[in-house]
C-alpha cells in the first residue's frame, strides 16, 4: 500500500435546515460531504462523489465545495432534488435531524493505487445508493487504497435494526479506519461496553477503531494500543459537524501527516500508542473548533496546528 496523496469521498451532500431558539440558517452539509470539506480545509487533495440536485440548493452545495477545494466528480449531479436534513438545537447545542433526503447516485469514478476512500452514513445504508458503496470500497482495496467508514447513524432513515447491523459489519470488514460516535455503538452493539465494541471492530479486521463520547472525549485502538483522548474544553455553540470533524481529522493525522504506515498489511502494528494518541488528540481539537462555531464550520489545517499543544 502507497501512502495515500488524495482522498475520494463517496456520500450524501444536502442542505442542513438549522432550527434554533434565535431562528432558522440553512448550510451545506451531509456527512460525507463535510468529511470531504474537513479533509480539503486541512490541505488533502479531495474528490467527492455524491448525487446533488440541479437546482439551487444544489447549486449552494457546488459552490461550499468548491470554496473549499473539494473536486466534485462529473457524475454527482441527478434530476432529484437536493436533500434537506433539518437540526432542531436544544438548549445544551444538541442537534435532533429530520431528513428529506433522496440517494441514487451514479457509480462512483475508479480508484487510484495511492489514494483513500472514505465513506459512510446515509450512503451506506439508504438504497438504492448503498449499493454502490461495497463495490466501490471493494475495488479500492483490490488496488491498495485506504478505504475509511464512519456509520453516522441516522434510524430514521435505515432499514430495521438487524439489517442495519449486517450492513455496517460487512463494510466495517472492507474498510481500515472506522469511526463511531457512543450513539452509534450503542445502536450497532446495544448494551456492549465501549471497550468491548472497539475489541470487536479491531478484531474483526479494522486496524484503527475509534469511538467519540461527546464531552466526555473519546477512545481509540489499534492491534496493540488502547488510547483514552481526553475532551477539549469548549464553549459550545452547536453540535453541528463535531463527528465529521473528528472524522477527518483522524484520517489527516494518520494518512496524511506521516503517521499511516506505508505497508496497509501491518497498519496496526505500526501506528504506535503515541502516534494514534496524537492523532486522537488532532482529532478532538479540530472537533473542539466546530463546536465553538455555528453549524458546520470546520477548521482549516492551520487552525488545528495553532490549536495543538506547543513542544
Amino acid at each position: 500500500m502507497s501512502r495515500p496523496t488524495r482522498a475520494l469521498v463517496i456520500g450524501e451532500a444536502l442542505i442542513d435546515e438549522v432550527v434554533a431558539a434565535d431562528g432558522v440558517e440553512r448550510h451545506p452539509g451531509g456527512s460525507p460531504a463535510n468529511v470531504a470539506v474537513g479533509l480539503a480545509r486541512l490541505g488533502v487533495p479531495t474528490d467527492f462523489h455524491t448525487a446533488l440536485g440541479r437546482d439551487s440548493d444544489g447549486a449552494v452545495v457546488a459552490e461550499h465545495l468548491a470554496a473549499a477545494g473539494v473536486r466534485l466528480t462529473p457524475g454527482s449531479w441527478t434530476d432529484d432534488p437536493t436533500s434537506v436534513a433539518t437540526a432542531r438545537i436544544g438548549a445544551d447545542g444538541s442537534a435532533e435531524y429530520v431528513f428529506r433526503v433522496s440517494w441514487a447516485p451514479s457509480e462512483p469514478p475508479s480508484t487510484g493505487p495511492a489514494e483513500l476512500v472514505h465513506t459512510g452514513s446515509i450512503a451506506a445504508f439508504l438504497s438504492p445508493g448503498a449499493e454502490v458503496v461495497p463495490a466501490a470500497l471493494t475495488r479500492a482495496r483490490e488496488v491498495g487504497a485506504v478505504t475509511t467508514f464512519d456509520p453516522n447513524i441516522r434510524p430514521a432513515l435505515l432499514p430495521d435494526a438487524p439489517e442495519s447491523r449486517r450492513i455496517f459489519a460487512a463494510l466495517a470488514a472492507q474498510s481500515d479506519i472506522v469511526k463511531l460516535s457512543d450513539e452509534d455503538a450503542e445502536f450497532l452493539f446495544p448494551g456492549t461496553p465501549l471497550a468491548a465494541v472497539l475489541d470487536e471492530l479491531v478484531s474483526s479486521g479494522v486496524r484503527v477503531a475509534a469511538v467519540t463520547r461527546g464531552a466526555d472525549g473519546a477512545l481509540l485502538a489499534s492491534g496493540r494500543h488502547r488510547i483514552a483522548v481526553d475532551p477539549v474544553p469548549t464553549r459550545v455553540a452547536d453540535t453541528v459537524g463535531a463527528g465529521d470533524t473528528f472524522m477527518a481529522a483522524l484520517i489527516w493525522a494518520l494518512c496524511f501527516e506521516g503517521i499511516a504506515p506505508p505497508d496497509g498489511t501491518q497498519f496496526a502494528e505500526t501506528v504506535t500508542g503515541d502516534r494514534l494518541a496524537a492523532a486522537g488528540r488532532a482529532a478532538a481539537r479540530a472537533a473542539a473548533i466546530t463546536v465553538s462555531r455555528a453549524g458546520a464550520d470546520l477548521p482549516t489545517r492551520d487552525e488545528v496546528l495553532a490549536s495543538l499543544p506547543q513542544p
